[in-house]
């Protein structure tokens, strides 16, 4: 017997439909204000870091891409009670991540880039295991793209130098926002 499925379909065409619309006009449907301020903080950071606009670019369409799937997989029902428990521990290290972040931008002397990149790289192997069964390896491999990117030393103690600091203190504002509203 032939195994179809007309919600696993139209799942698979939104996702489909919505990668290849990842762009910023298309973000601001998606996601609220404050985050697309902090997005364009990051891609700024990431642009002025790398010296490469493309590359930039890149890494925040993938986190686009990756949010947004994530989202319709979550609003769709896809996710099974243990991949609910992942998706809440996730969100839990994404939250300790964001508060460290903070706290490192508002407390001199206080930042370790160690620390927050290992908060993003287990933030980054929780979400995979989230979406294992759910996503491609292409998918699979943006996720590594943007997790990999921003949790380079090299970029955290760039951003927490005296060159960024203007767009840390932007990017502490939007993660204190995002935290106040309940969204991060």
């Amino acid at each position: 017997m032939e195994s179809f499925s007309s919600k696993s379909l139209a799942l698979q065409a939104e996702k489909k439909l919505l990668s290849k619309m990842a762009g910023r006009s298309v973000a601001h449907l998606f996601i609220d204000e404050t985050s697309s301020q902090v997005l364009d903080e990051l891609y700024r950071v990431s642009k002025e870091y790398t010296h490469s606009r493309p590359q930039a670019q890149r890494v925040i369409k993938d986190l686009i891409k990756v949010a947004v799937k994530v989202a319709v997989l979550h609003r769709s029902g896809c996710f099974g009670p243990s991949e609910l428990a992942l998706a809440t521990r996730f969100r839990q290290k994404l939250r300790q991540g964001a508060m460290t972040a903070l706290s490192f931008g508002e407390v001199d002397f206080t930042f370790e880039a160690a620390v927050l990149a290992g908060l993003l790289t287990e933030c980054r192997d929780v979400l995979l295991e989230l979406v294992e069964h759910h996503l491609t390896p292409k998918s699979h491999g943006r996720i590594r793209h943007v997790f990999d990117h921003f949790s380079d030393p090299g970029l955290l103690t760039a951003l927490y130098g005296p060159d960024f600091t203007q767009h840390l203190g932007k990017i502490c504002d939007g993660i204190r926002k995002l935290l106040d509203e309940g969204k991060l």
